[in-house]
């Protein structure tokens, strides 16, 4: 009686610029799961205060902001309480550099599987940054309930939210693809990130308003990916107007950053498993 044989897989290392790799990414969907609850396990796992964790950062920042920044006469928006103001770029920001700094050390941090199994690279810094998603929605219902407070309801722009925290999801995605694949080699990367997102938060317009750029520097000012974020992020929280030609700046840099970002990764994803 004959018997059916199941084709060998042969596993090959690419070659040239490729591309993203969607079909594999797919078929290891559930590996993707796997992964992201692996990351939301290991957060929280023995912690005293458990997913409070996720709104704990931006609050402690918002108060002292609020504290040392939120006297100084038109820093903020005009009509909008100080706190709610930093607030509502506490959040994003927070979602952006939680999800670099995971992304960035996702290979790393991931050492024995990569040297030890196949499957699509790209997956680490997605489900790393896919995580803290849950942190974004826990954190935006304590805006809500800010908001509330302060006597403000959410205006019908607060539908784009959710659009404006994938956003910054993107961006650290962007950024984060570039910096994980460079880590794998230099592991200077790792005592660089802490400084770099520092330095990014006095950069982007998360304490003070983008209107107190001088107009001569806006261009420039909107070429930070997070400018475009936090502004949007403010109007449809807050409502007022809409930052259109800041969004539009951003999200071209942020398309460039992505692409580089993709087709470095992809280009040296073959030398993970030697280098690290």
């Amino acid at each position: 009686m004959a018997t059916s044989r199941t084709a060998p897989i042969v596993i090959r290392p690419s070659r040239g610029w490729i591309g993203l790799g969607a079909v594999e990414l797919w078929k290891h969907r559930d590996l993707a799961y796997i992964l992201v609850w692996r990351d939301l396990k290991v957060r929280y796992k023995q912690t005293a205060f458990g997913a409070a964790w996720a709104v704990l950062q931006p609050v402690a920042l918002m108060l002292v902001f609020s504290a040392f920044l939120g006297r100084i006469q038109g820093i903020g928006a005009s009509g909008v309480p100080y706190p709610l103001f930093a607030l509502s770029g506490l959040v994003p920001w927070t979602l952006f550099s939680q999800s670099l700094n995971g992304a960035s050390s996702s290979l790393v941090n991931s050492q024995n599987l990569i040297s030890k199994v196949y499957f699509p690279r790209l997956l680490l810094p997605l489900s790393a940054v896919a995580s803290f998603v849950v942190d974004f929605l826990i954190a935006s219902v304590v805006l809500v309930i800010a908001m509330l407070l302060f006597g403000r309801v959410p205006p019908a722009t607060f539908l784009w939210v959710p659009v404006l925290g994938l956003y910054a999801v993107v961006v650290a995605l962007a950024v984060g693809l570039w910096l994980a694949a460079i880590n794998v080699r230099y592991r200077d990367v790792k005592y660089a990130i802490p400084f770099v997102i520092q330095l990014w938060l006095f950069a982007s317009p998360v304490a003070y308003s983008s209107q107190l750029v001088p107009p001569g520097l806006r261009t420039l000012f909107s070429l930070n990916p997070m400018t475009g974020v936090i502004d949007g992020f403010r109007w449809a929280a807050l409502g007022g107007p809409r930052p259109d030609i800041t969004i539009v700046i951003s999200g071209v840099a942020t398309l460039a950053i992505l692409v580089g970002g993709l087709a470095y990764f992809r280009r040296v994803e073959r030398t993970f498993a030697d280098t690290i």
